[in-house]
Formats: C-alpha cells, structure tokens, sequence
C-alpha cells in the first residue's frame, strides 16, 4: 500500500503564498520516518505544483495550518470522492478535530509519530478509528531522523531543515506552540542533532532549525553550538531578544556558523508585551539588542504584531521608523490573528470581537477581530502600508547595503518579500 504525504497550498495572490522560497514541511517527513516499511511513501506540495487527483496511493495524509485549512479540505473531500482513504493532522485539526472530520475519514489530534504506525495498523485491518490522540509527549530520544528524501523532485530549492527541540517554556497570548505542544520544553540528544546536521551538510551548508526557541535550555545550546564549530554549516533559527544578554552564547552561536535568528520583538509598547505574556522583552534596550546581534554577525528577521490593544493608527510609523534606525535586515508585521486554540482566541470570543471564521483570512494579512484602538480599515491599511514602506528599495538600501555576512541570505530575502508584497497588490 501507498501513502502520499501532501502540504496544502496557500490562498492565491496571499504574501506567503506568492513567496518564491518556500520551505518542505518538515512535519510530513518526520512521520514519513516512521512509517512501518511495507508503505511505500511519496510527497506532494500544492504549493509548488497543481494536485493531480488520479494517484496511485491508497492514503493521503495531509497537515495544515490554519490559513490552509480550507484548501486542505477542498482537496480532501476530492481525494474521498476518488475513493482515497484521507487522514489529516497538525495544528488546525488536532484544535477543531470535529471541524475536521467533515472531510476526512479520521484527525489525529496532537504530535503524530507516536500514533501513526497505530493508524496504518488499523487501516490495514479495516478498524480505522475517527480519532487518534496520543497519550502524552514522544520522548525525544525516540525521534528517527526526518526522512528528506521523500522530498526528492518536489520542486523544492531548500530541504535542509531541522528540529532539535519542541515547544516553548514560555505562553505567550497569541502563540499556537505552547496551545499544541504545553510550556515543555524537549530536547533530542545533542549527538544524534550533529550526526544529522553531518548528512544535511553534505546537501548544503546553508541549514535552518524550525525551533521556536533553539536558546530556551542554555547548557543544551552551548553543547550544540560548540559541537557545530568547524562544521562549515550556515545556520538561522528563532531565538528571543534578550538572547543577547548571554554574550557567551550569542558569541558561541555566531562562531557555529548561526547568520541570521528570527526575533519576536512584538511590540514597542511596553504595557502590549505585559498584556501578551511577552516577559522576557524590554523595549526600552532592543536597539542595544539589535546591534549586539549583528557585531556577532548574526542579521535579524524581526516580527512585530499589529493590532494589539493599545495600538493606535500612530503603531505603523512608530515601528517602521524603529526597524529602520535599528537597520533591522529584515522584518514581518502580522496582524494579530486569534488561532483557535489560543489564549487570545479565547478573550476575543468572550469580548465578542471575533469578526469572522474564514479561515483562509486567518494568515496574518487581514483583519479577523475588531481592534480597540483604531477601525477594521486602520489597522488593514496600516498593515498595507507599512509591509510596502519597509520593503521599498530606500528603506532596503538604507538597511542592508553596509557589508555583512548575513547580507547573503537577508539580501535575496528582502528582495523575495519585496516581490511577494507587489505580487499581493496586483492579485488584490
């Protein structure tokens, strides 16, 4: 039997959906690893590539963050009419699993690997259940390497990602990561991540680590790091602000090889990062923060959230003229976007602020809940117009033409979100 293993596309004419550089999701081939070996295995991206629907695979497995959902179930009630047995997974199932089951034939609900050979196993036996929830967190020794090859011809540029570590110790409002994995924070053993990152060389020196915060365990980065030094891997990853307070370690990360670390800075409003659970930032030294990171030649990818409740139609500029002064080498703005299962989801629903259910205006760009600090088409124009000014080619050059090491990804990345946004516009 077959299983084809499928990502969903994004909506069209959607900033991450028109991004040239997309990455394989990491997720399918981490369960593709242990899939029991009499299933033979293959991968399909939607967003690379139209679906065809006349495959041989007997399964299709699927997986989708919310903004794909609704395209996830479009293809999945299409597979089903094919005759194809279809279960689905990953954030947006395992939080609305009833929502779910009204195109596939069963959800499983949490992290995967620990239920799917379960899964196949009953398949094959004719008693697959609607529902698979695991019973508790995978120990993280236990966890195989991803099997990239799956990936092989997917249309791919960039395969070489890797996870070390799962979840967050920290709980911020709006975060789907501690609403899906909890505040534990897991680790793999440091040897079995450099015996990986070996094989991923040989691919690419360039390597991106999908955790949410490769810094949250100090003594279990400074043995990764040190054991990457010499590797000749080109590394970026997700780290907090005040990663930069540890002068050892953000030192040890840019002697590994780490160029580029993407960074919740959130907001420049001190009581909004109180009022999100964001307790680890101080507004007040991010600019310090921001050039402690760059003299260890490490660029940043910065992310602010518009919308928050002390927000006001003045938040646009104010950011804008910081990420620039900061010479910040790239950035995201996301409209703040109440996910189901989160924390914020649940305050706007008791406020009655939800605006709509569409999921596939859930990505970050639009406008789902109603903001206190300015209207709907504020805080959407706001938006509009401060991904255009940052990404204009005066705000690109007065940001990133001084030479740095990182510039080598951050110059190529500007100029794909650049053309993402412009693409965006005409498909509006």
């Amino acid at each position: 039997m077959k299983i084809l293993f499928l990502s969903p596309g994004w909506p069209k004419g959607r900033l991450w959906g028109e991004l040239g550089f997309k990455f394989p999701t990491l997720s399918l081939a981490a369960l593709a690893a242990v899939t029991p070996p009499e299933w033979a295995v293959a991968f399909h991206d939607d967003a690379i590539r139209p679906t065809r629907f006349d495959t041989d695979a007997d399964v299709i497995a699927l997986t989708a963050m919310t903004a794909q959902a609704n395209r996830a179930y479009e293809l999945a009630d299409a597979f089903r009419q094919a005759g194809k047995t279809v279960v689905m997974g990953g954030f947006h199932a395992s939080n609305l699993p009833d929502e779910a089951l009204g195109h596939v034939d069963s959800v499983v609900v949490g992290e995967g690997e620990l239920v799917w050979p379960r899964l196949l196993a009953d398949l094959r036996a004719g008693r697959l259940q609607r529902t698979y929830r695991a019973d508790g967190l995978i120990d993280t020794t236990l966890i195989p390497p991803a099997r990239r090859e799956i990936f092989k011809g997917s249309g791919h540029l960039f395969t070489n990602t890797i996870q070390t570590t799962r979840g967050c110790p920290f709980d911020c409002e709006f975060c789907s990561v501690t609403a899906f994995y909890g505040r534990k924070y897991r680790k793999r053993p440091v040897e079995q991540v450099l015996a990986e990152l070996q094989q991923l060389r040989r691919v690419n020196s360039f390597v991106f680590f999908v955790d949410d915060n490769i810094v949250a365990d100090r003594r279990y980065s400074l043995e990764l790091f040190e054991g990457m030094k010499g590797m000749g891997v080109k590394w970026l990853s997700h780290a907090p602000i005040d990663f930069a307070e540890d002068r050892e370690l953000l030192a040890l990360a840019g002697a590994s090889g780490c160029i580029g670390m993407f960074v919740g800075f959130e907001s420049l409003n001190q009581d909004s990062l109180a009022a999100m659970g964001k307790v680890t930032n101080r507004a007040a030294s991010y600019r310090e923060y921001a050039q402690l990171f760059r003299d260890h030649g490490i660029g940043i990818l910065g992310s602010f959230v518009m919308g928050c409740d002390n927000d006001t139609p003045a938040v646009f500029e104010q950011t804008l003229r910081f990420c620039e002064d900061a010479r910040l080498e790239a950035a995201i703005f996301p409209i703040l976007t109440p996910y189901p299962g989160t924390a914020v989801r649940r305050r706007l629903e008791a406020e009655g602020r939800i605006l709509n259910n569409n999921w596939q205006d859930y990505d970050m760009e639009h406008v789902t809940f109603q903001p206190k600090g300015m209207t709907v088409r504020e805080l959407q124009e706001g938006y509009d117009r401060i991904c255009a000014s940052f990404y204009s080619l005066g705000s690109m050059y007065r940001r990133i033409v001084k030479l740095h090491r990182s510039v080598q990804v951050f110059g190529p990345m500007n100029l794909g979100f650049r053309s993402a946004i412009r693409r965006t516009r005409r498909e509006a």
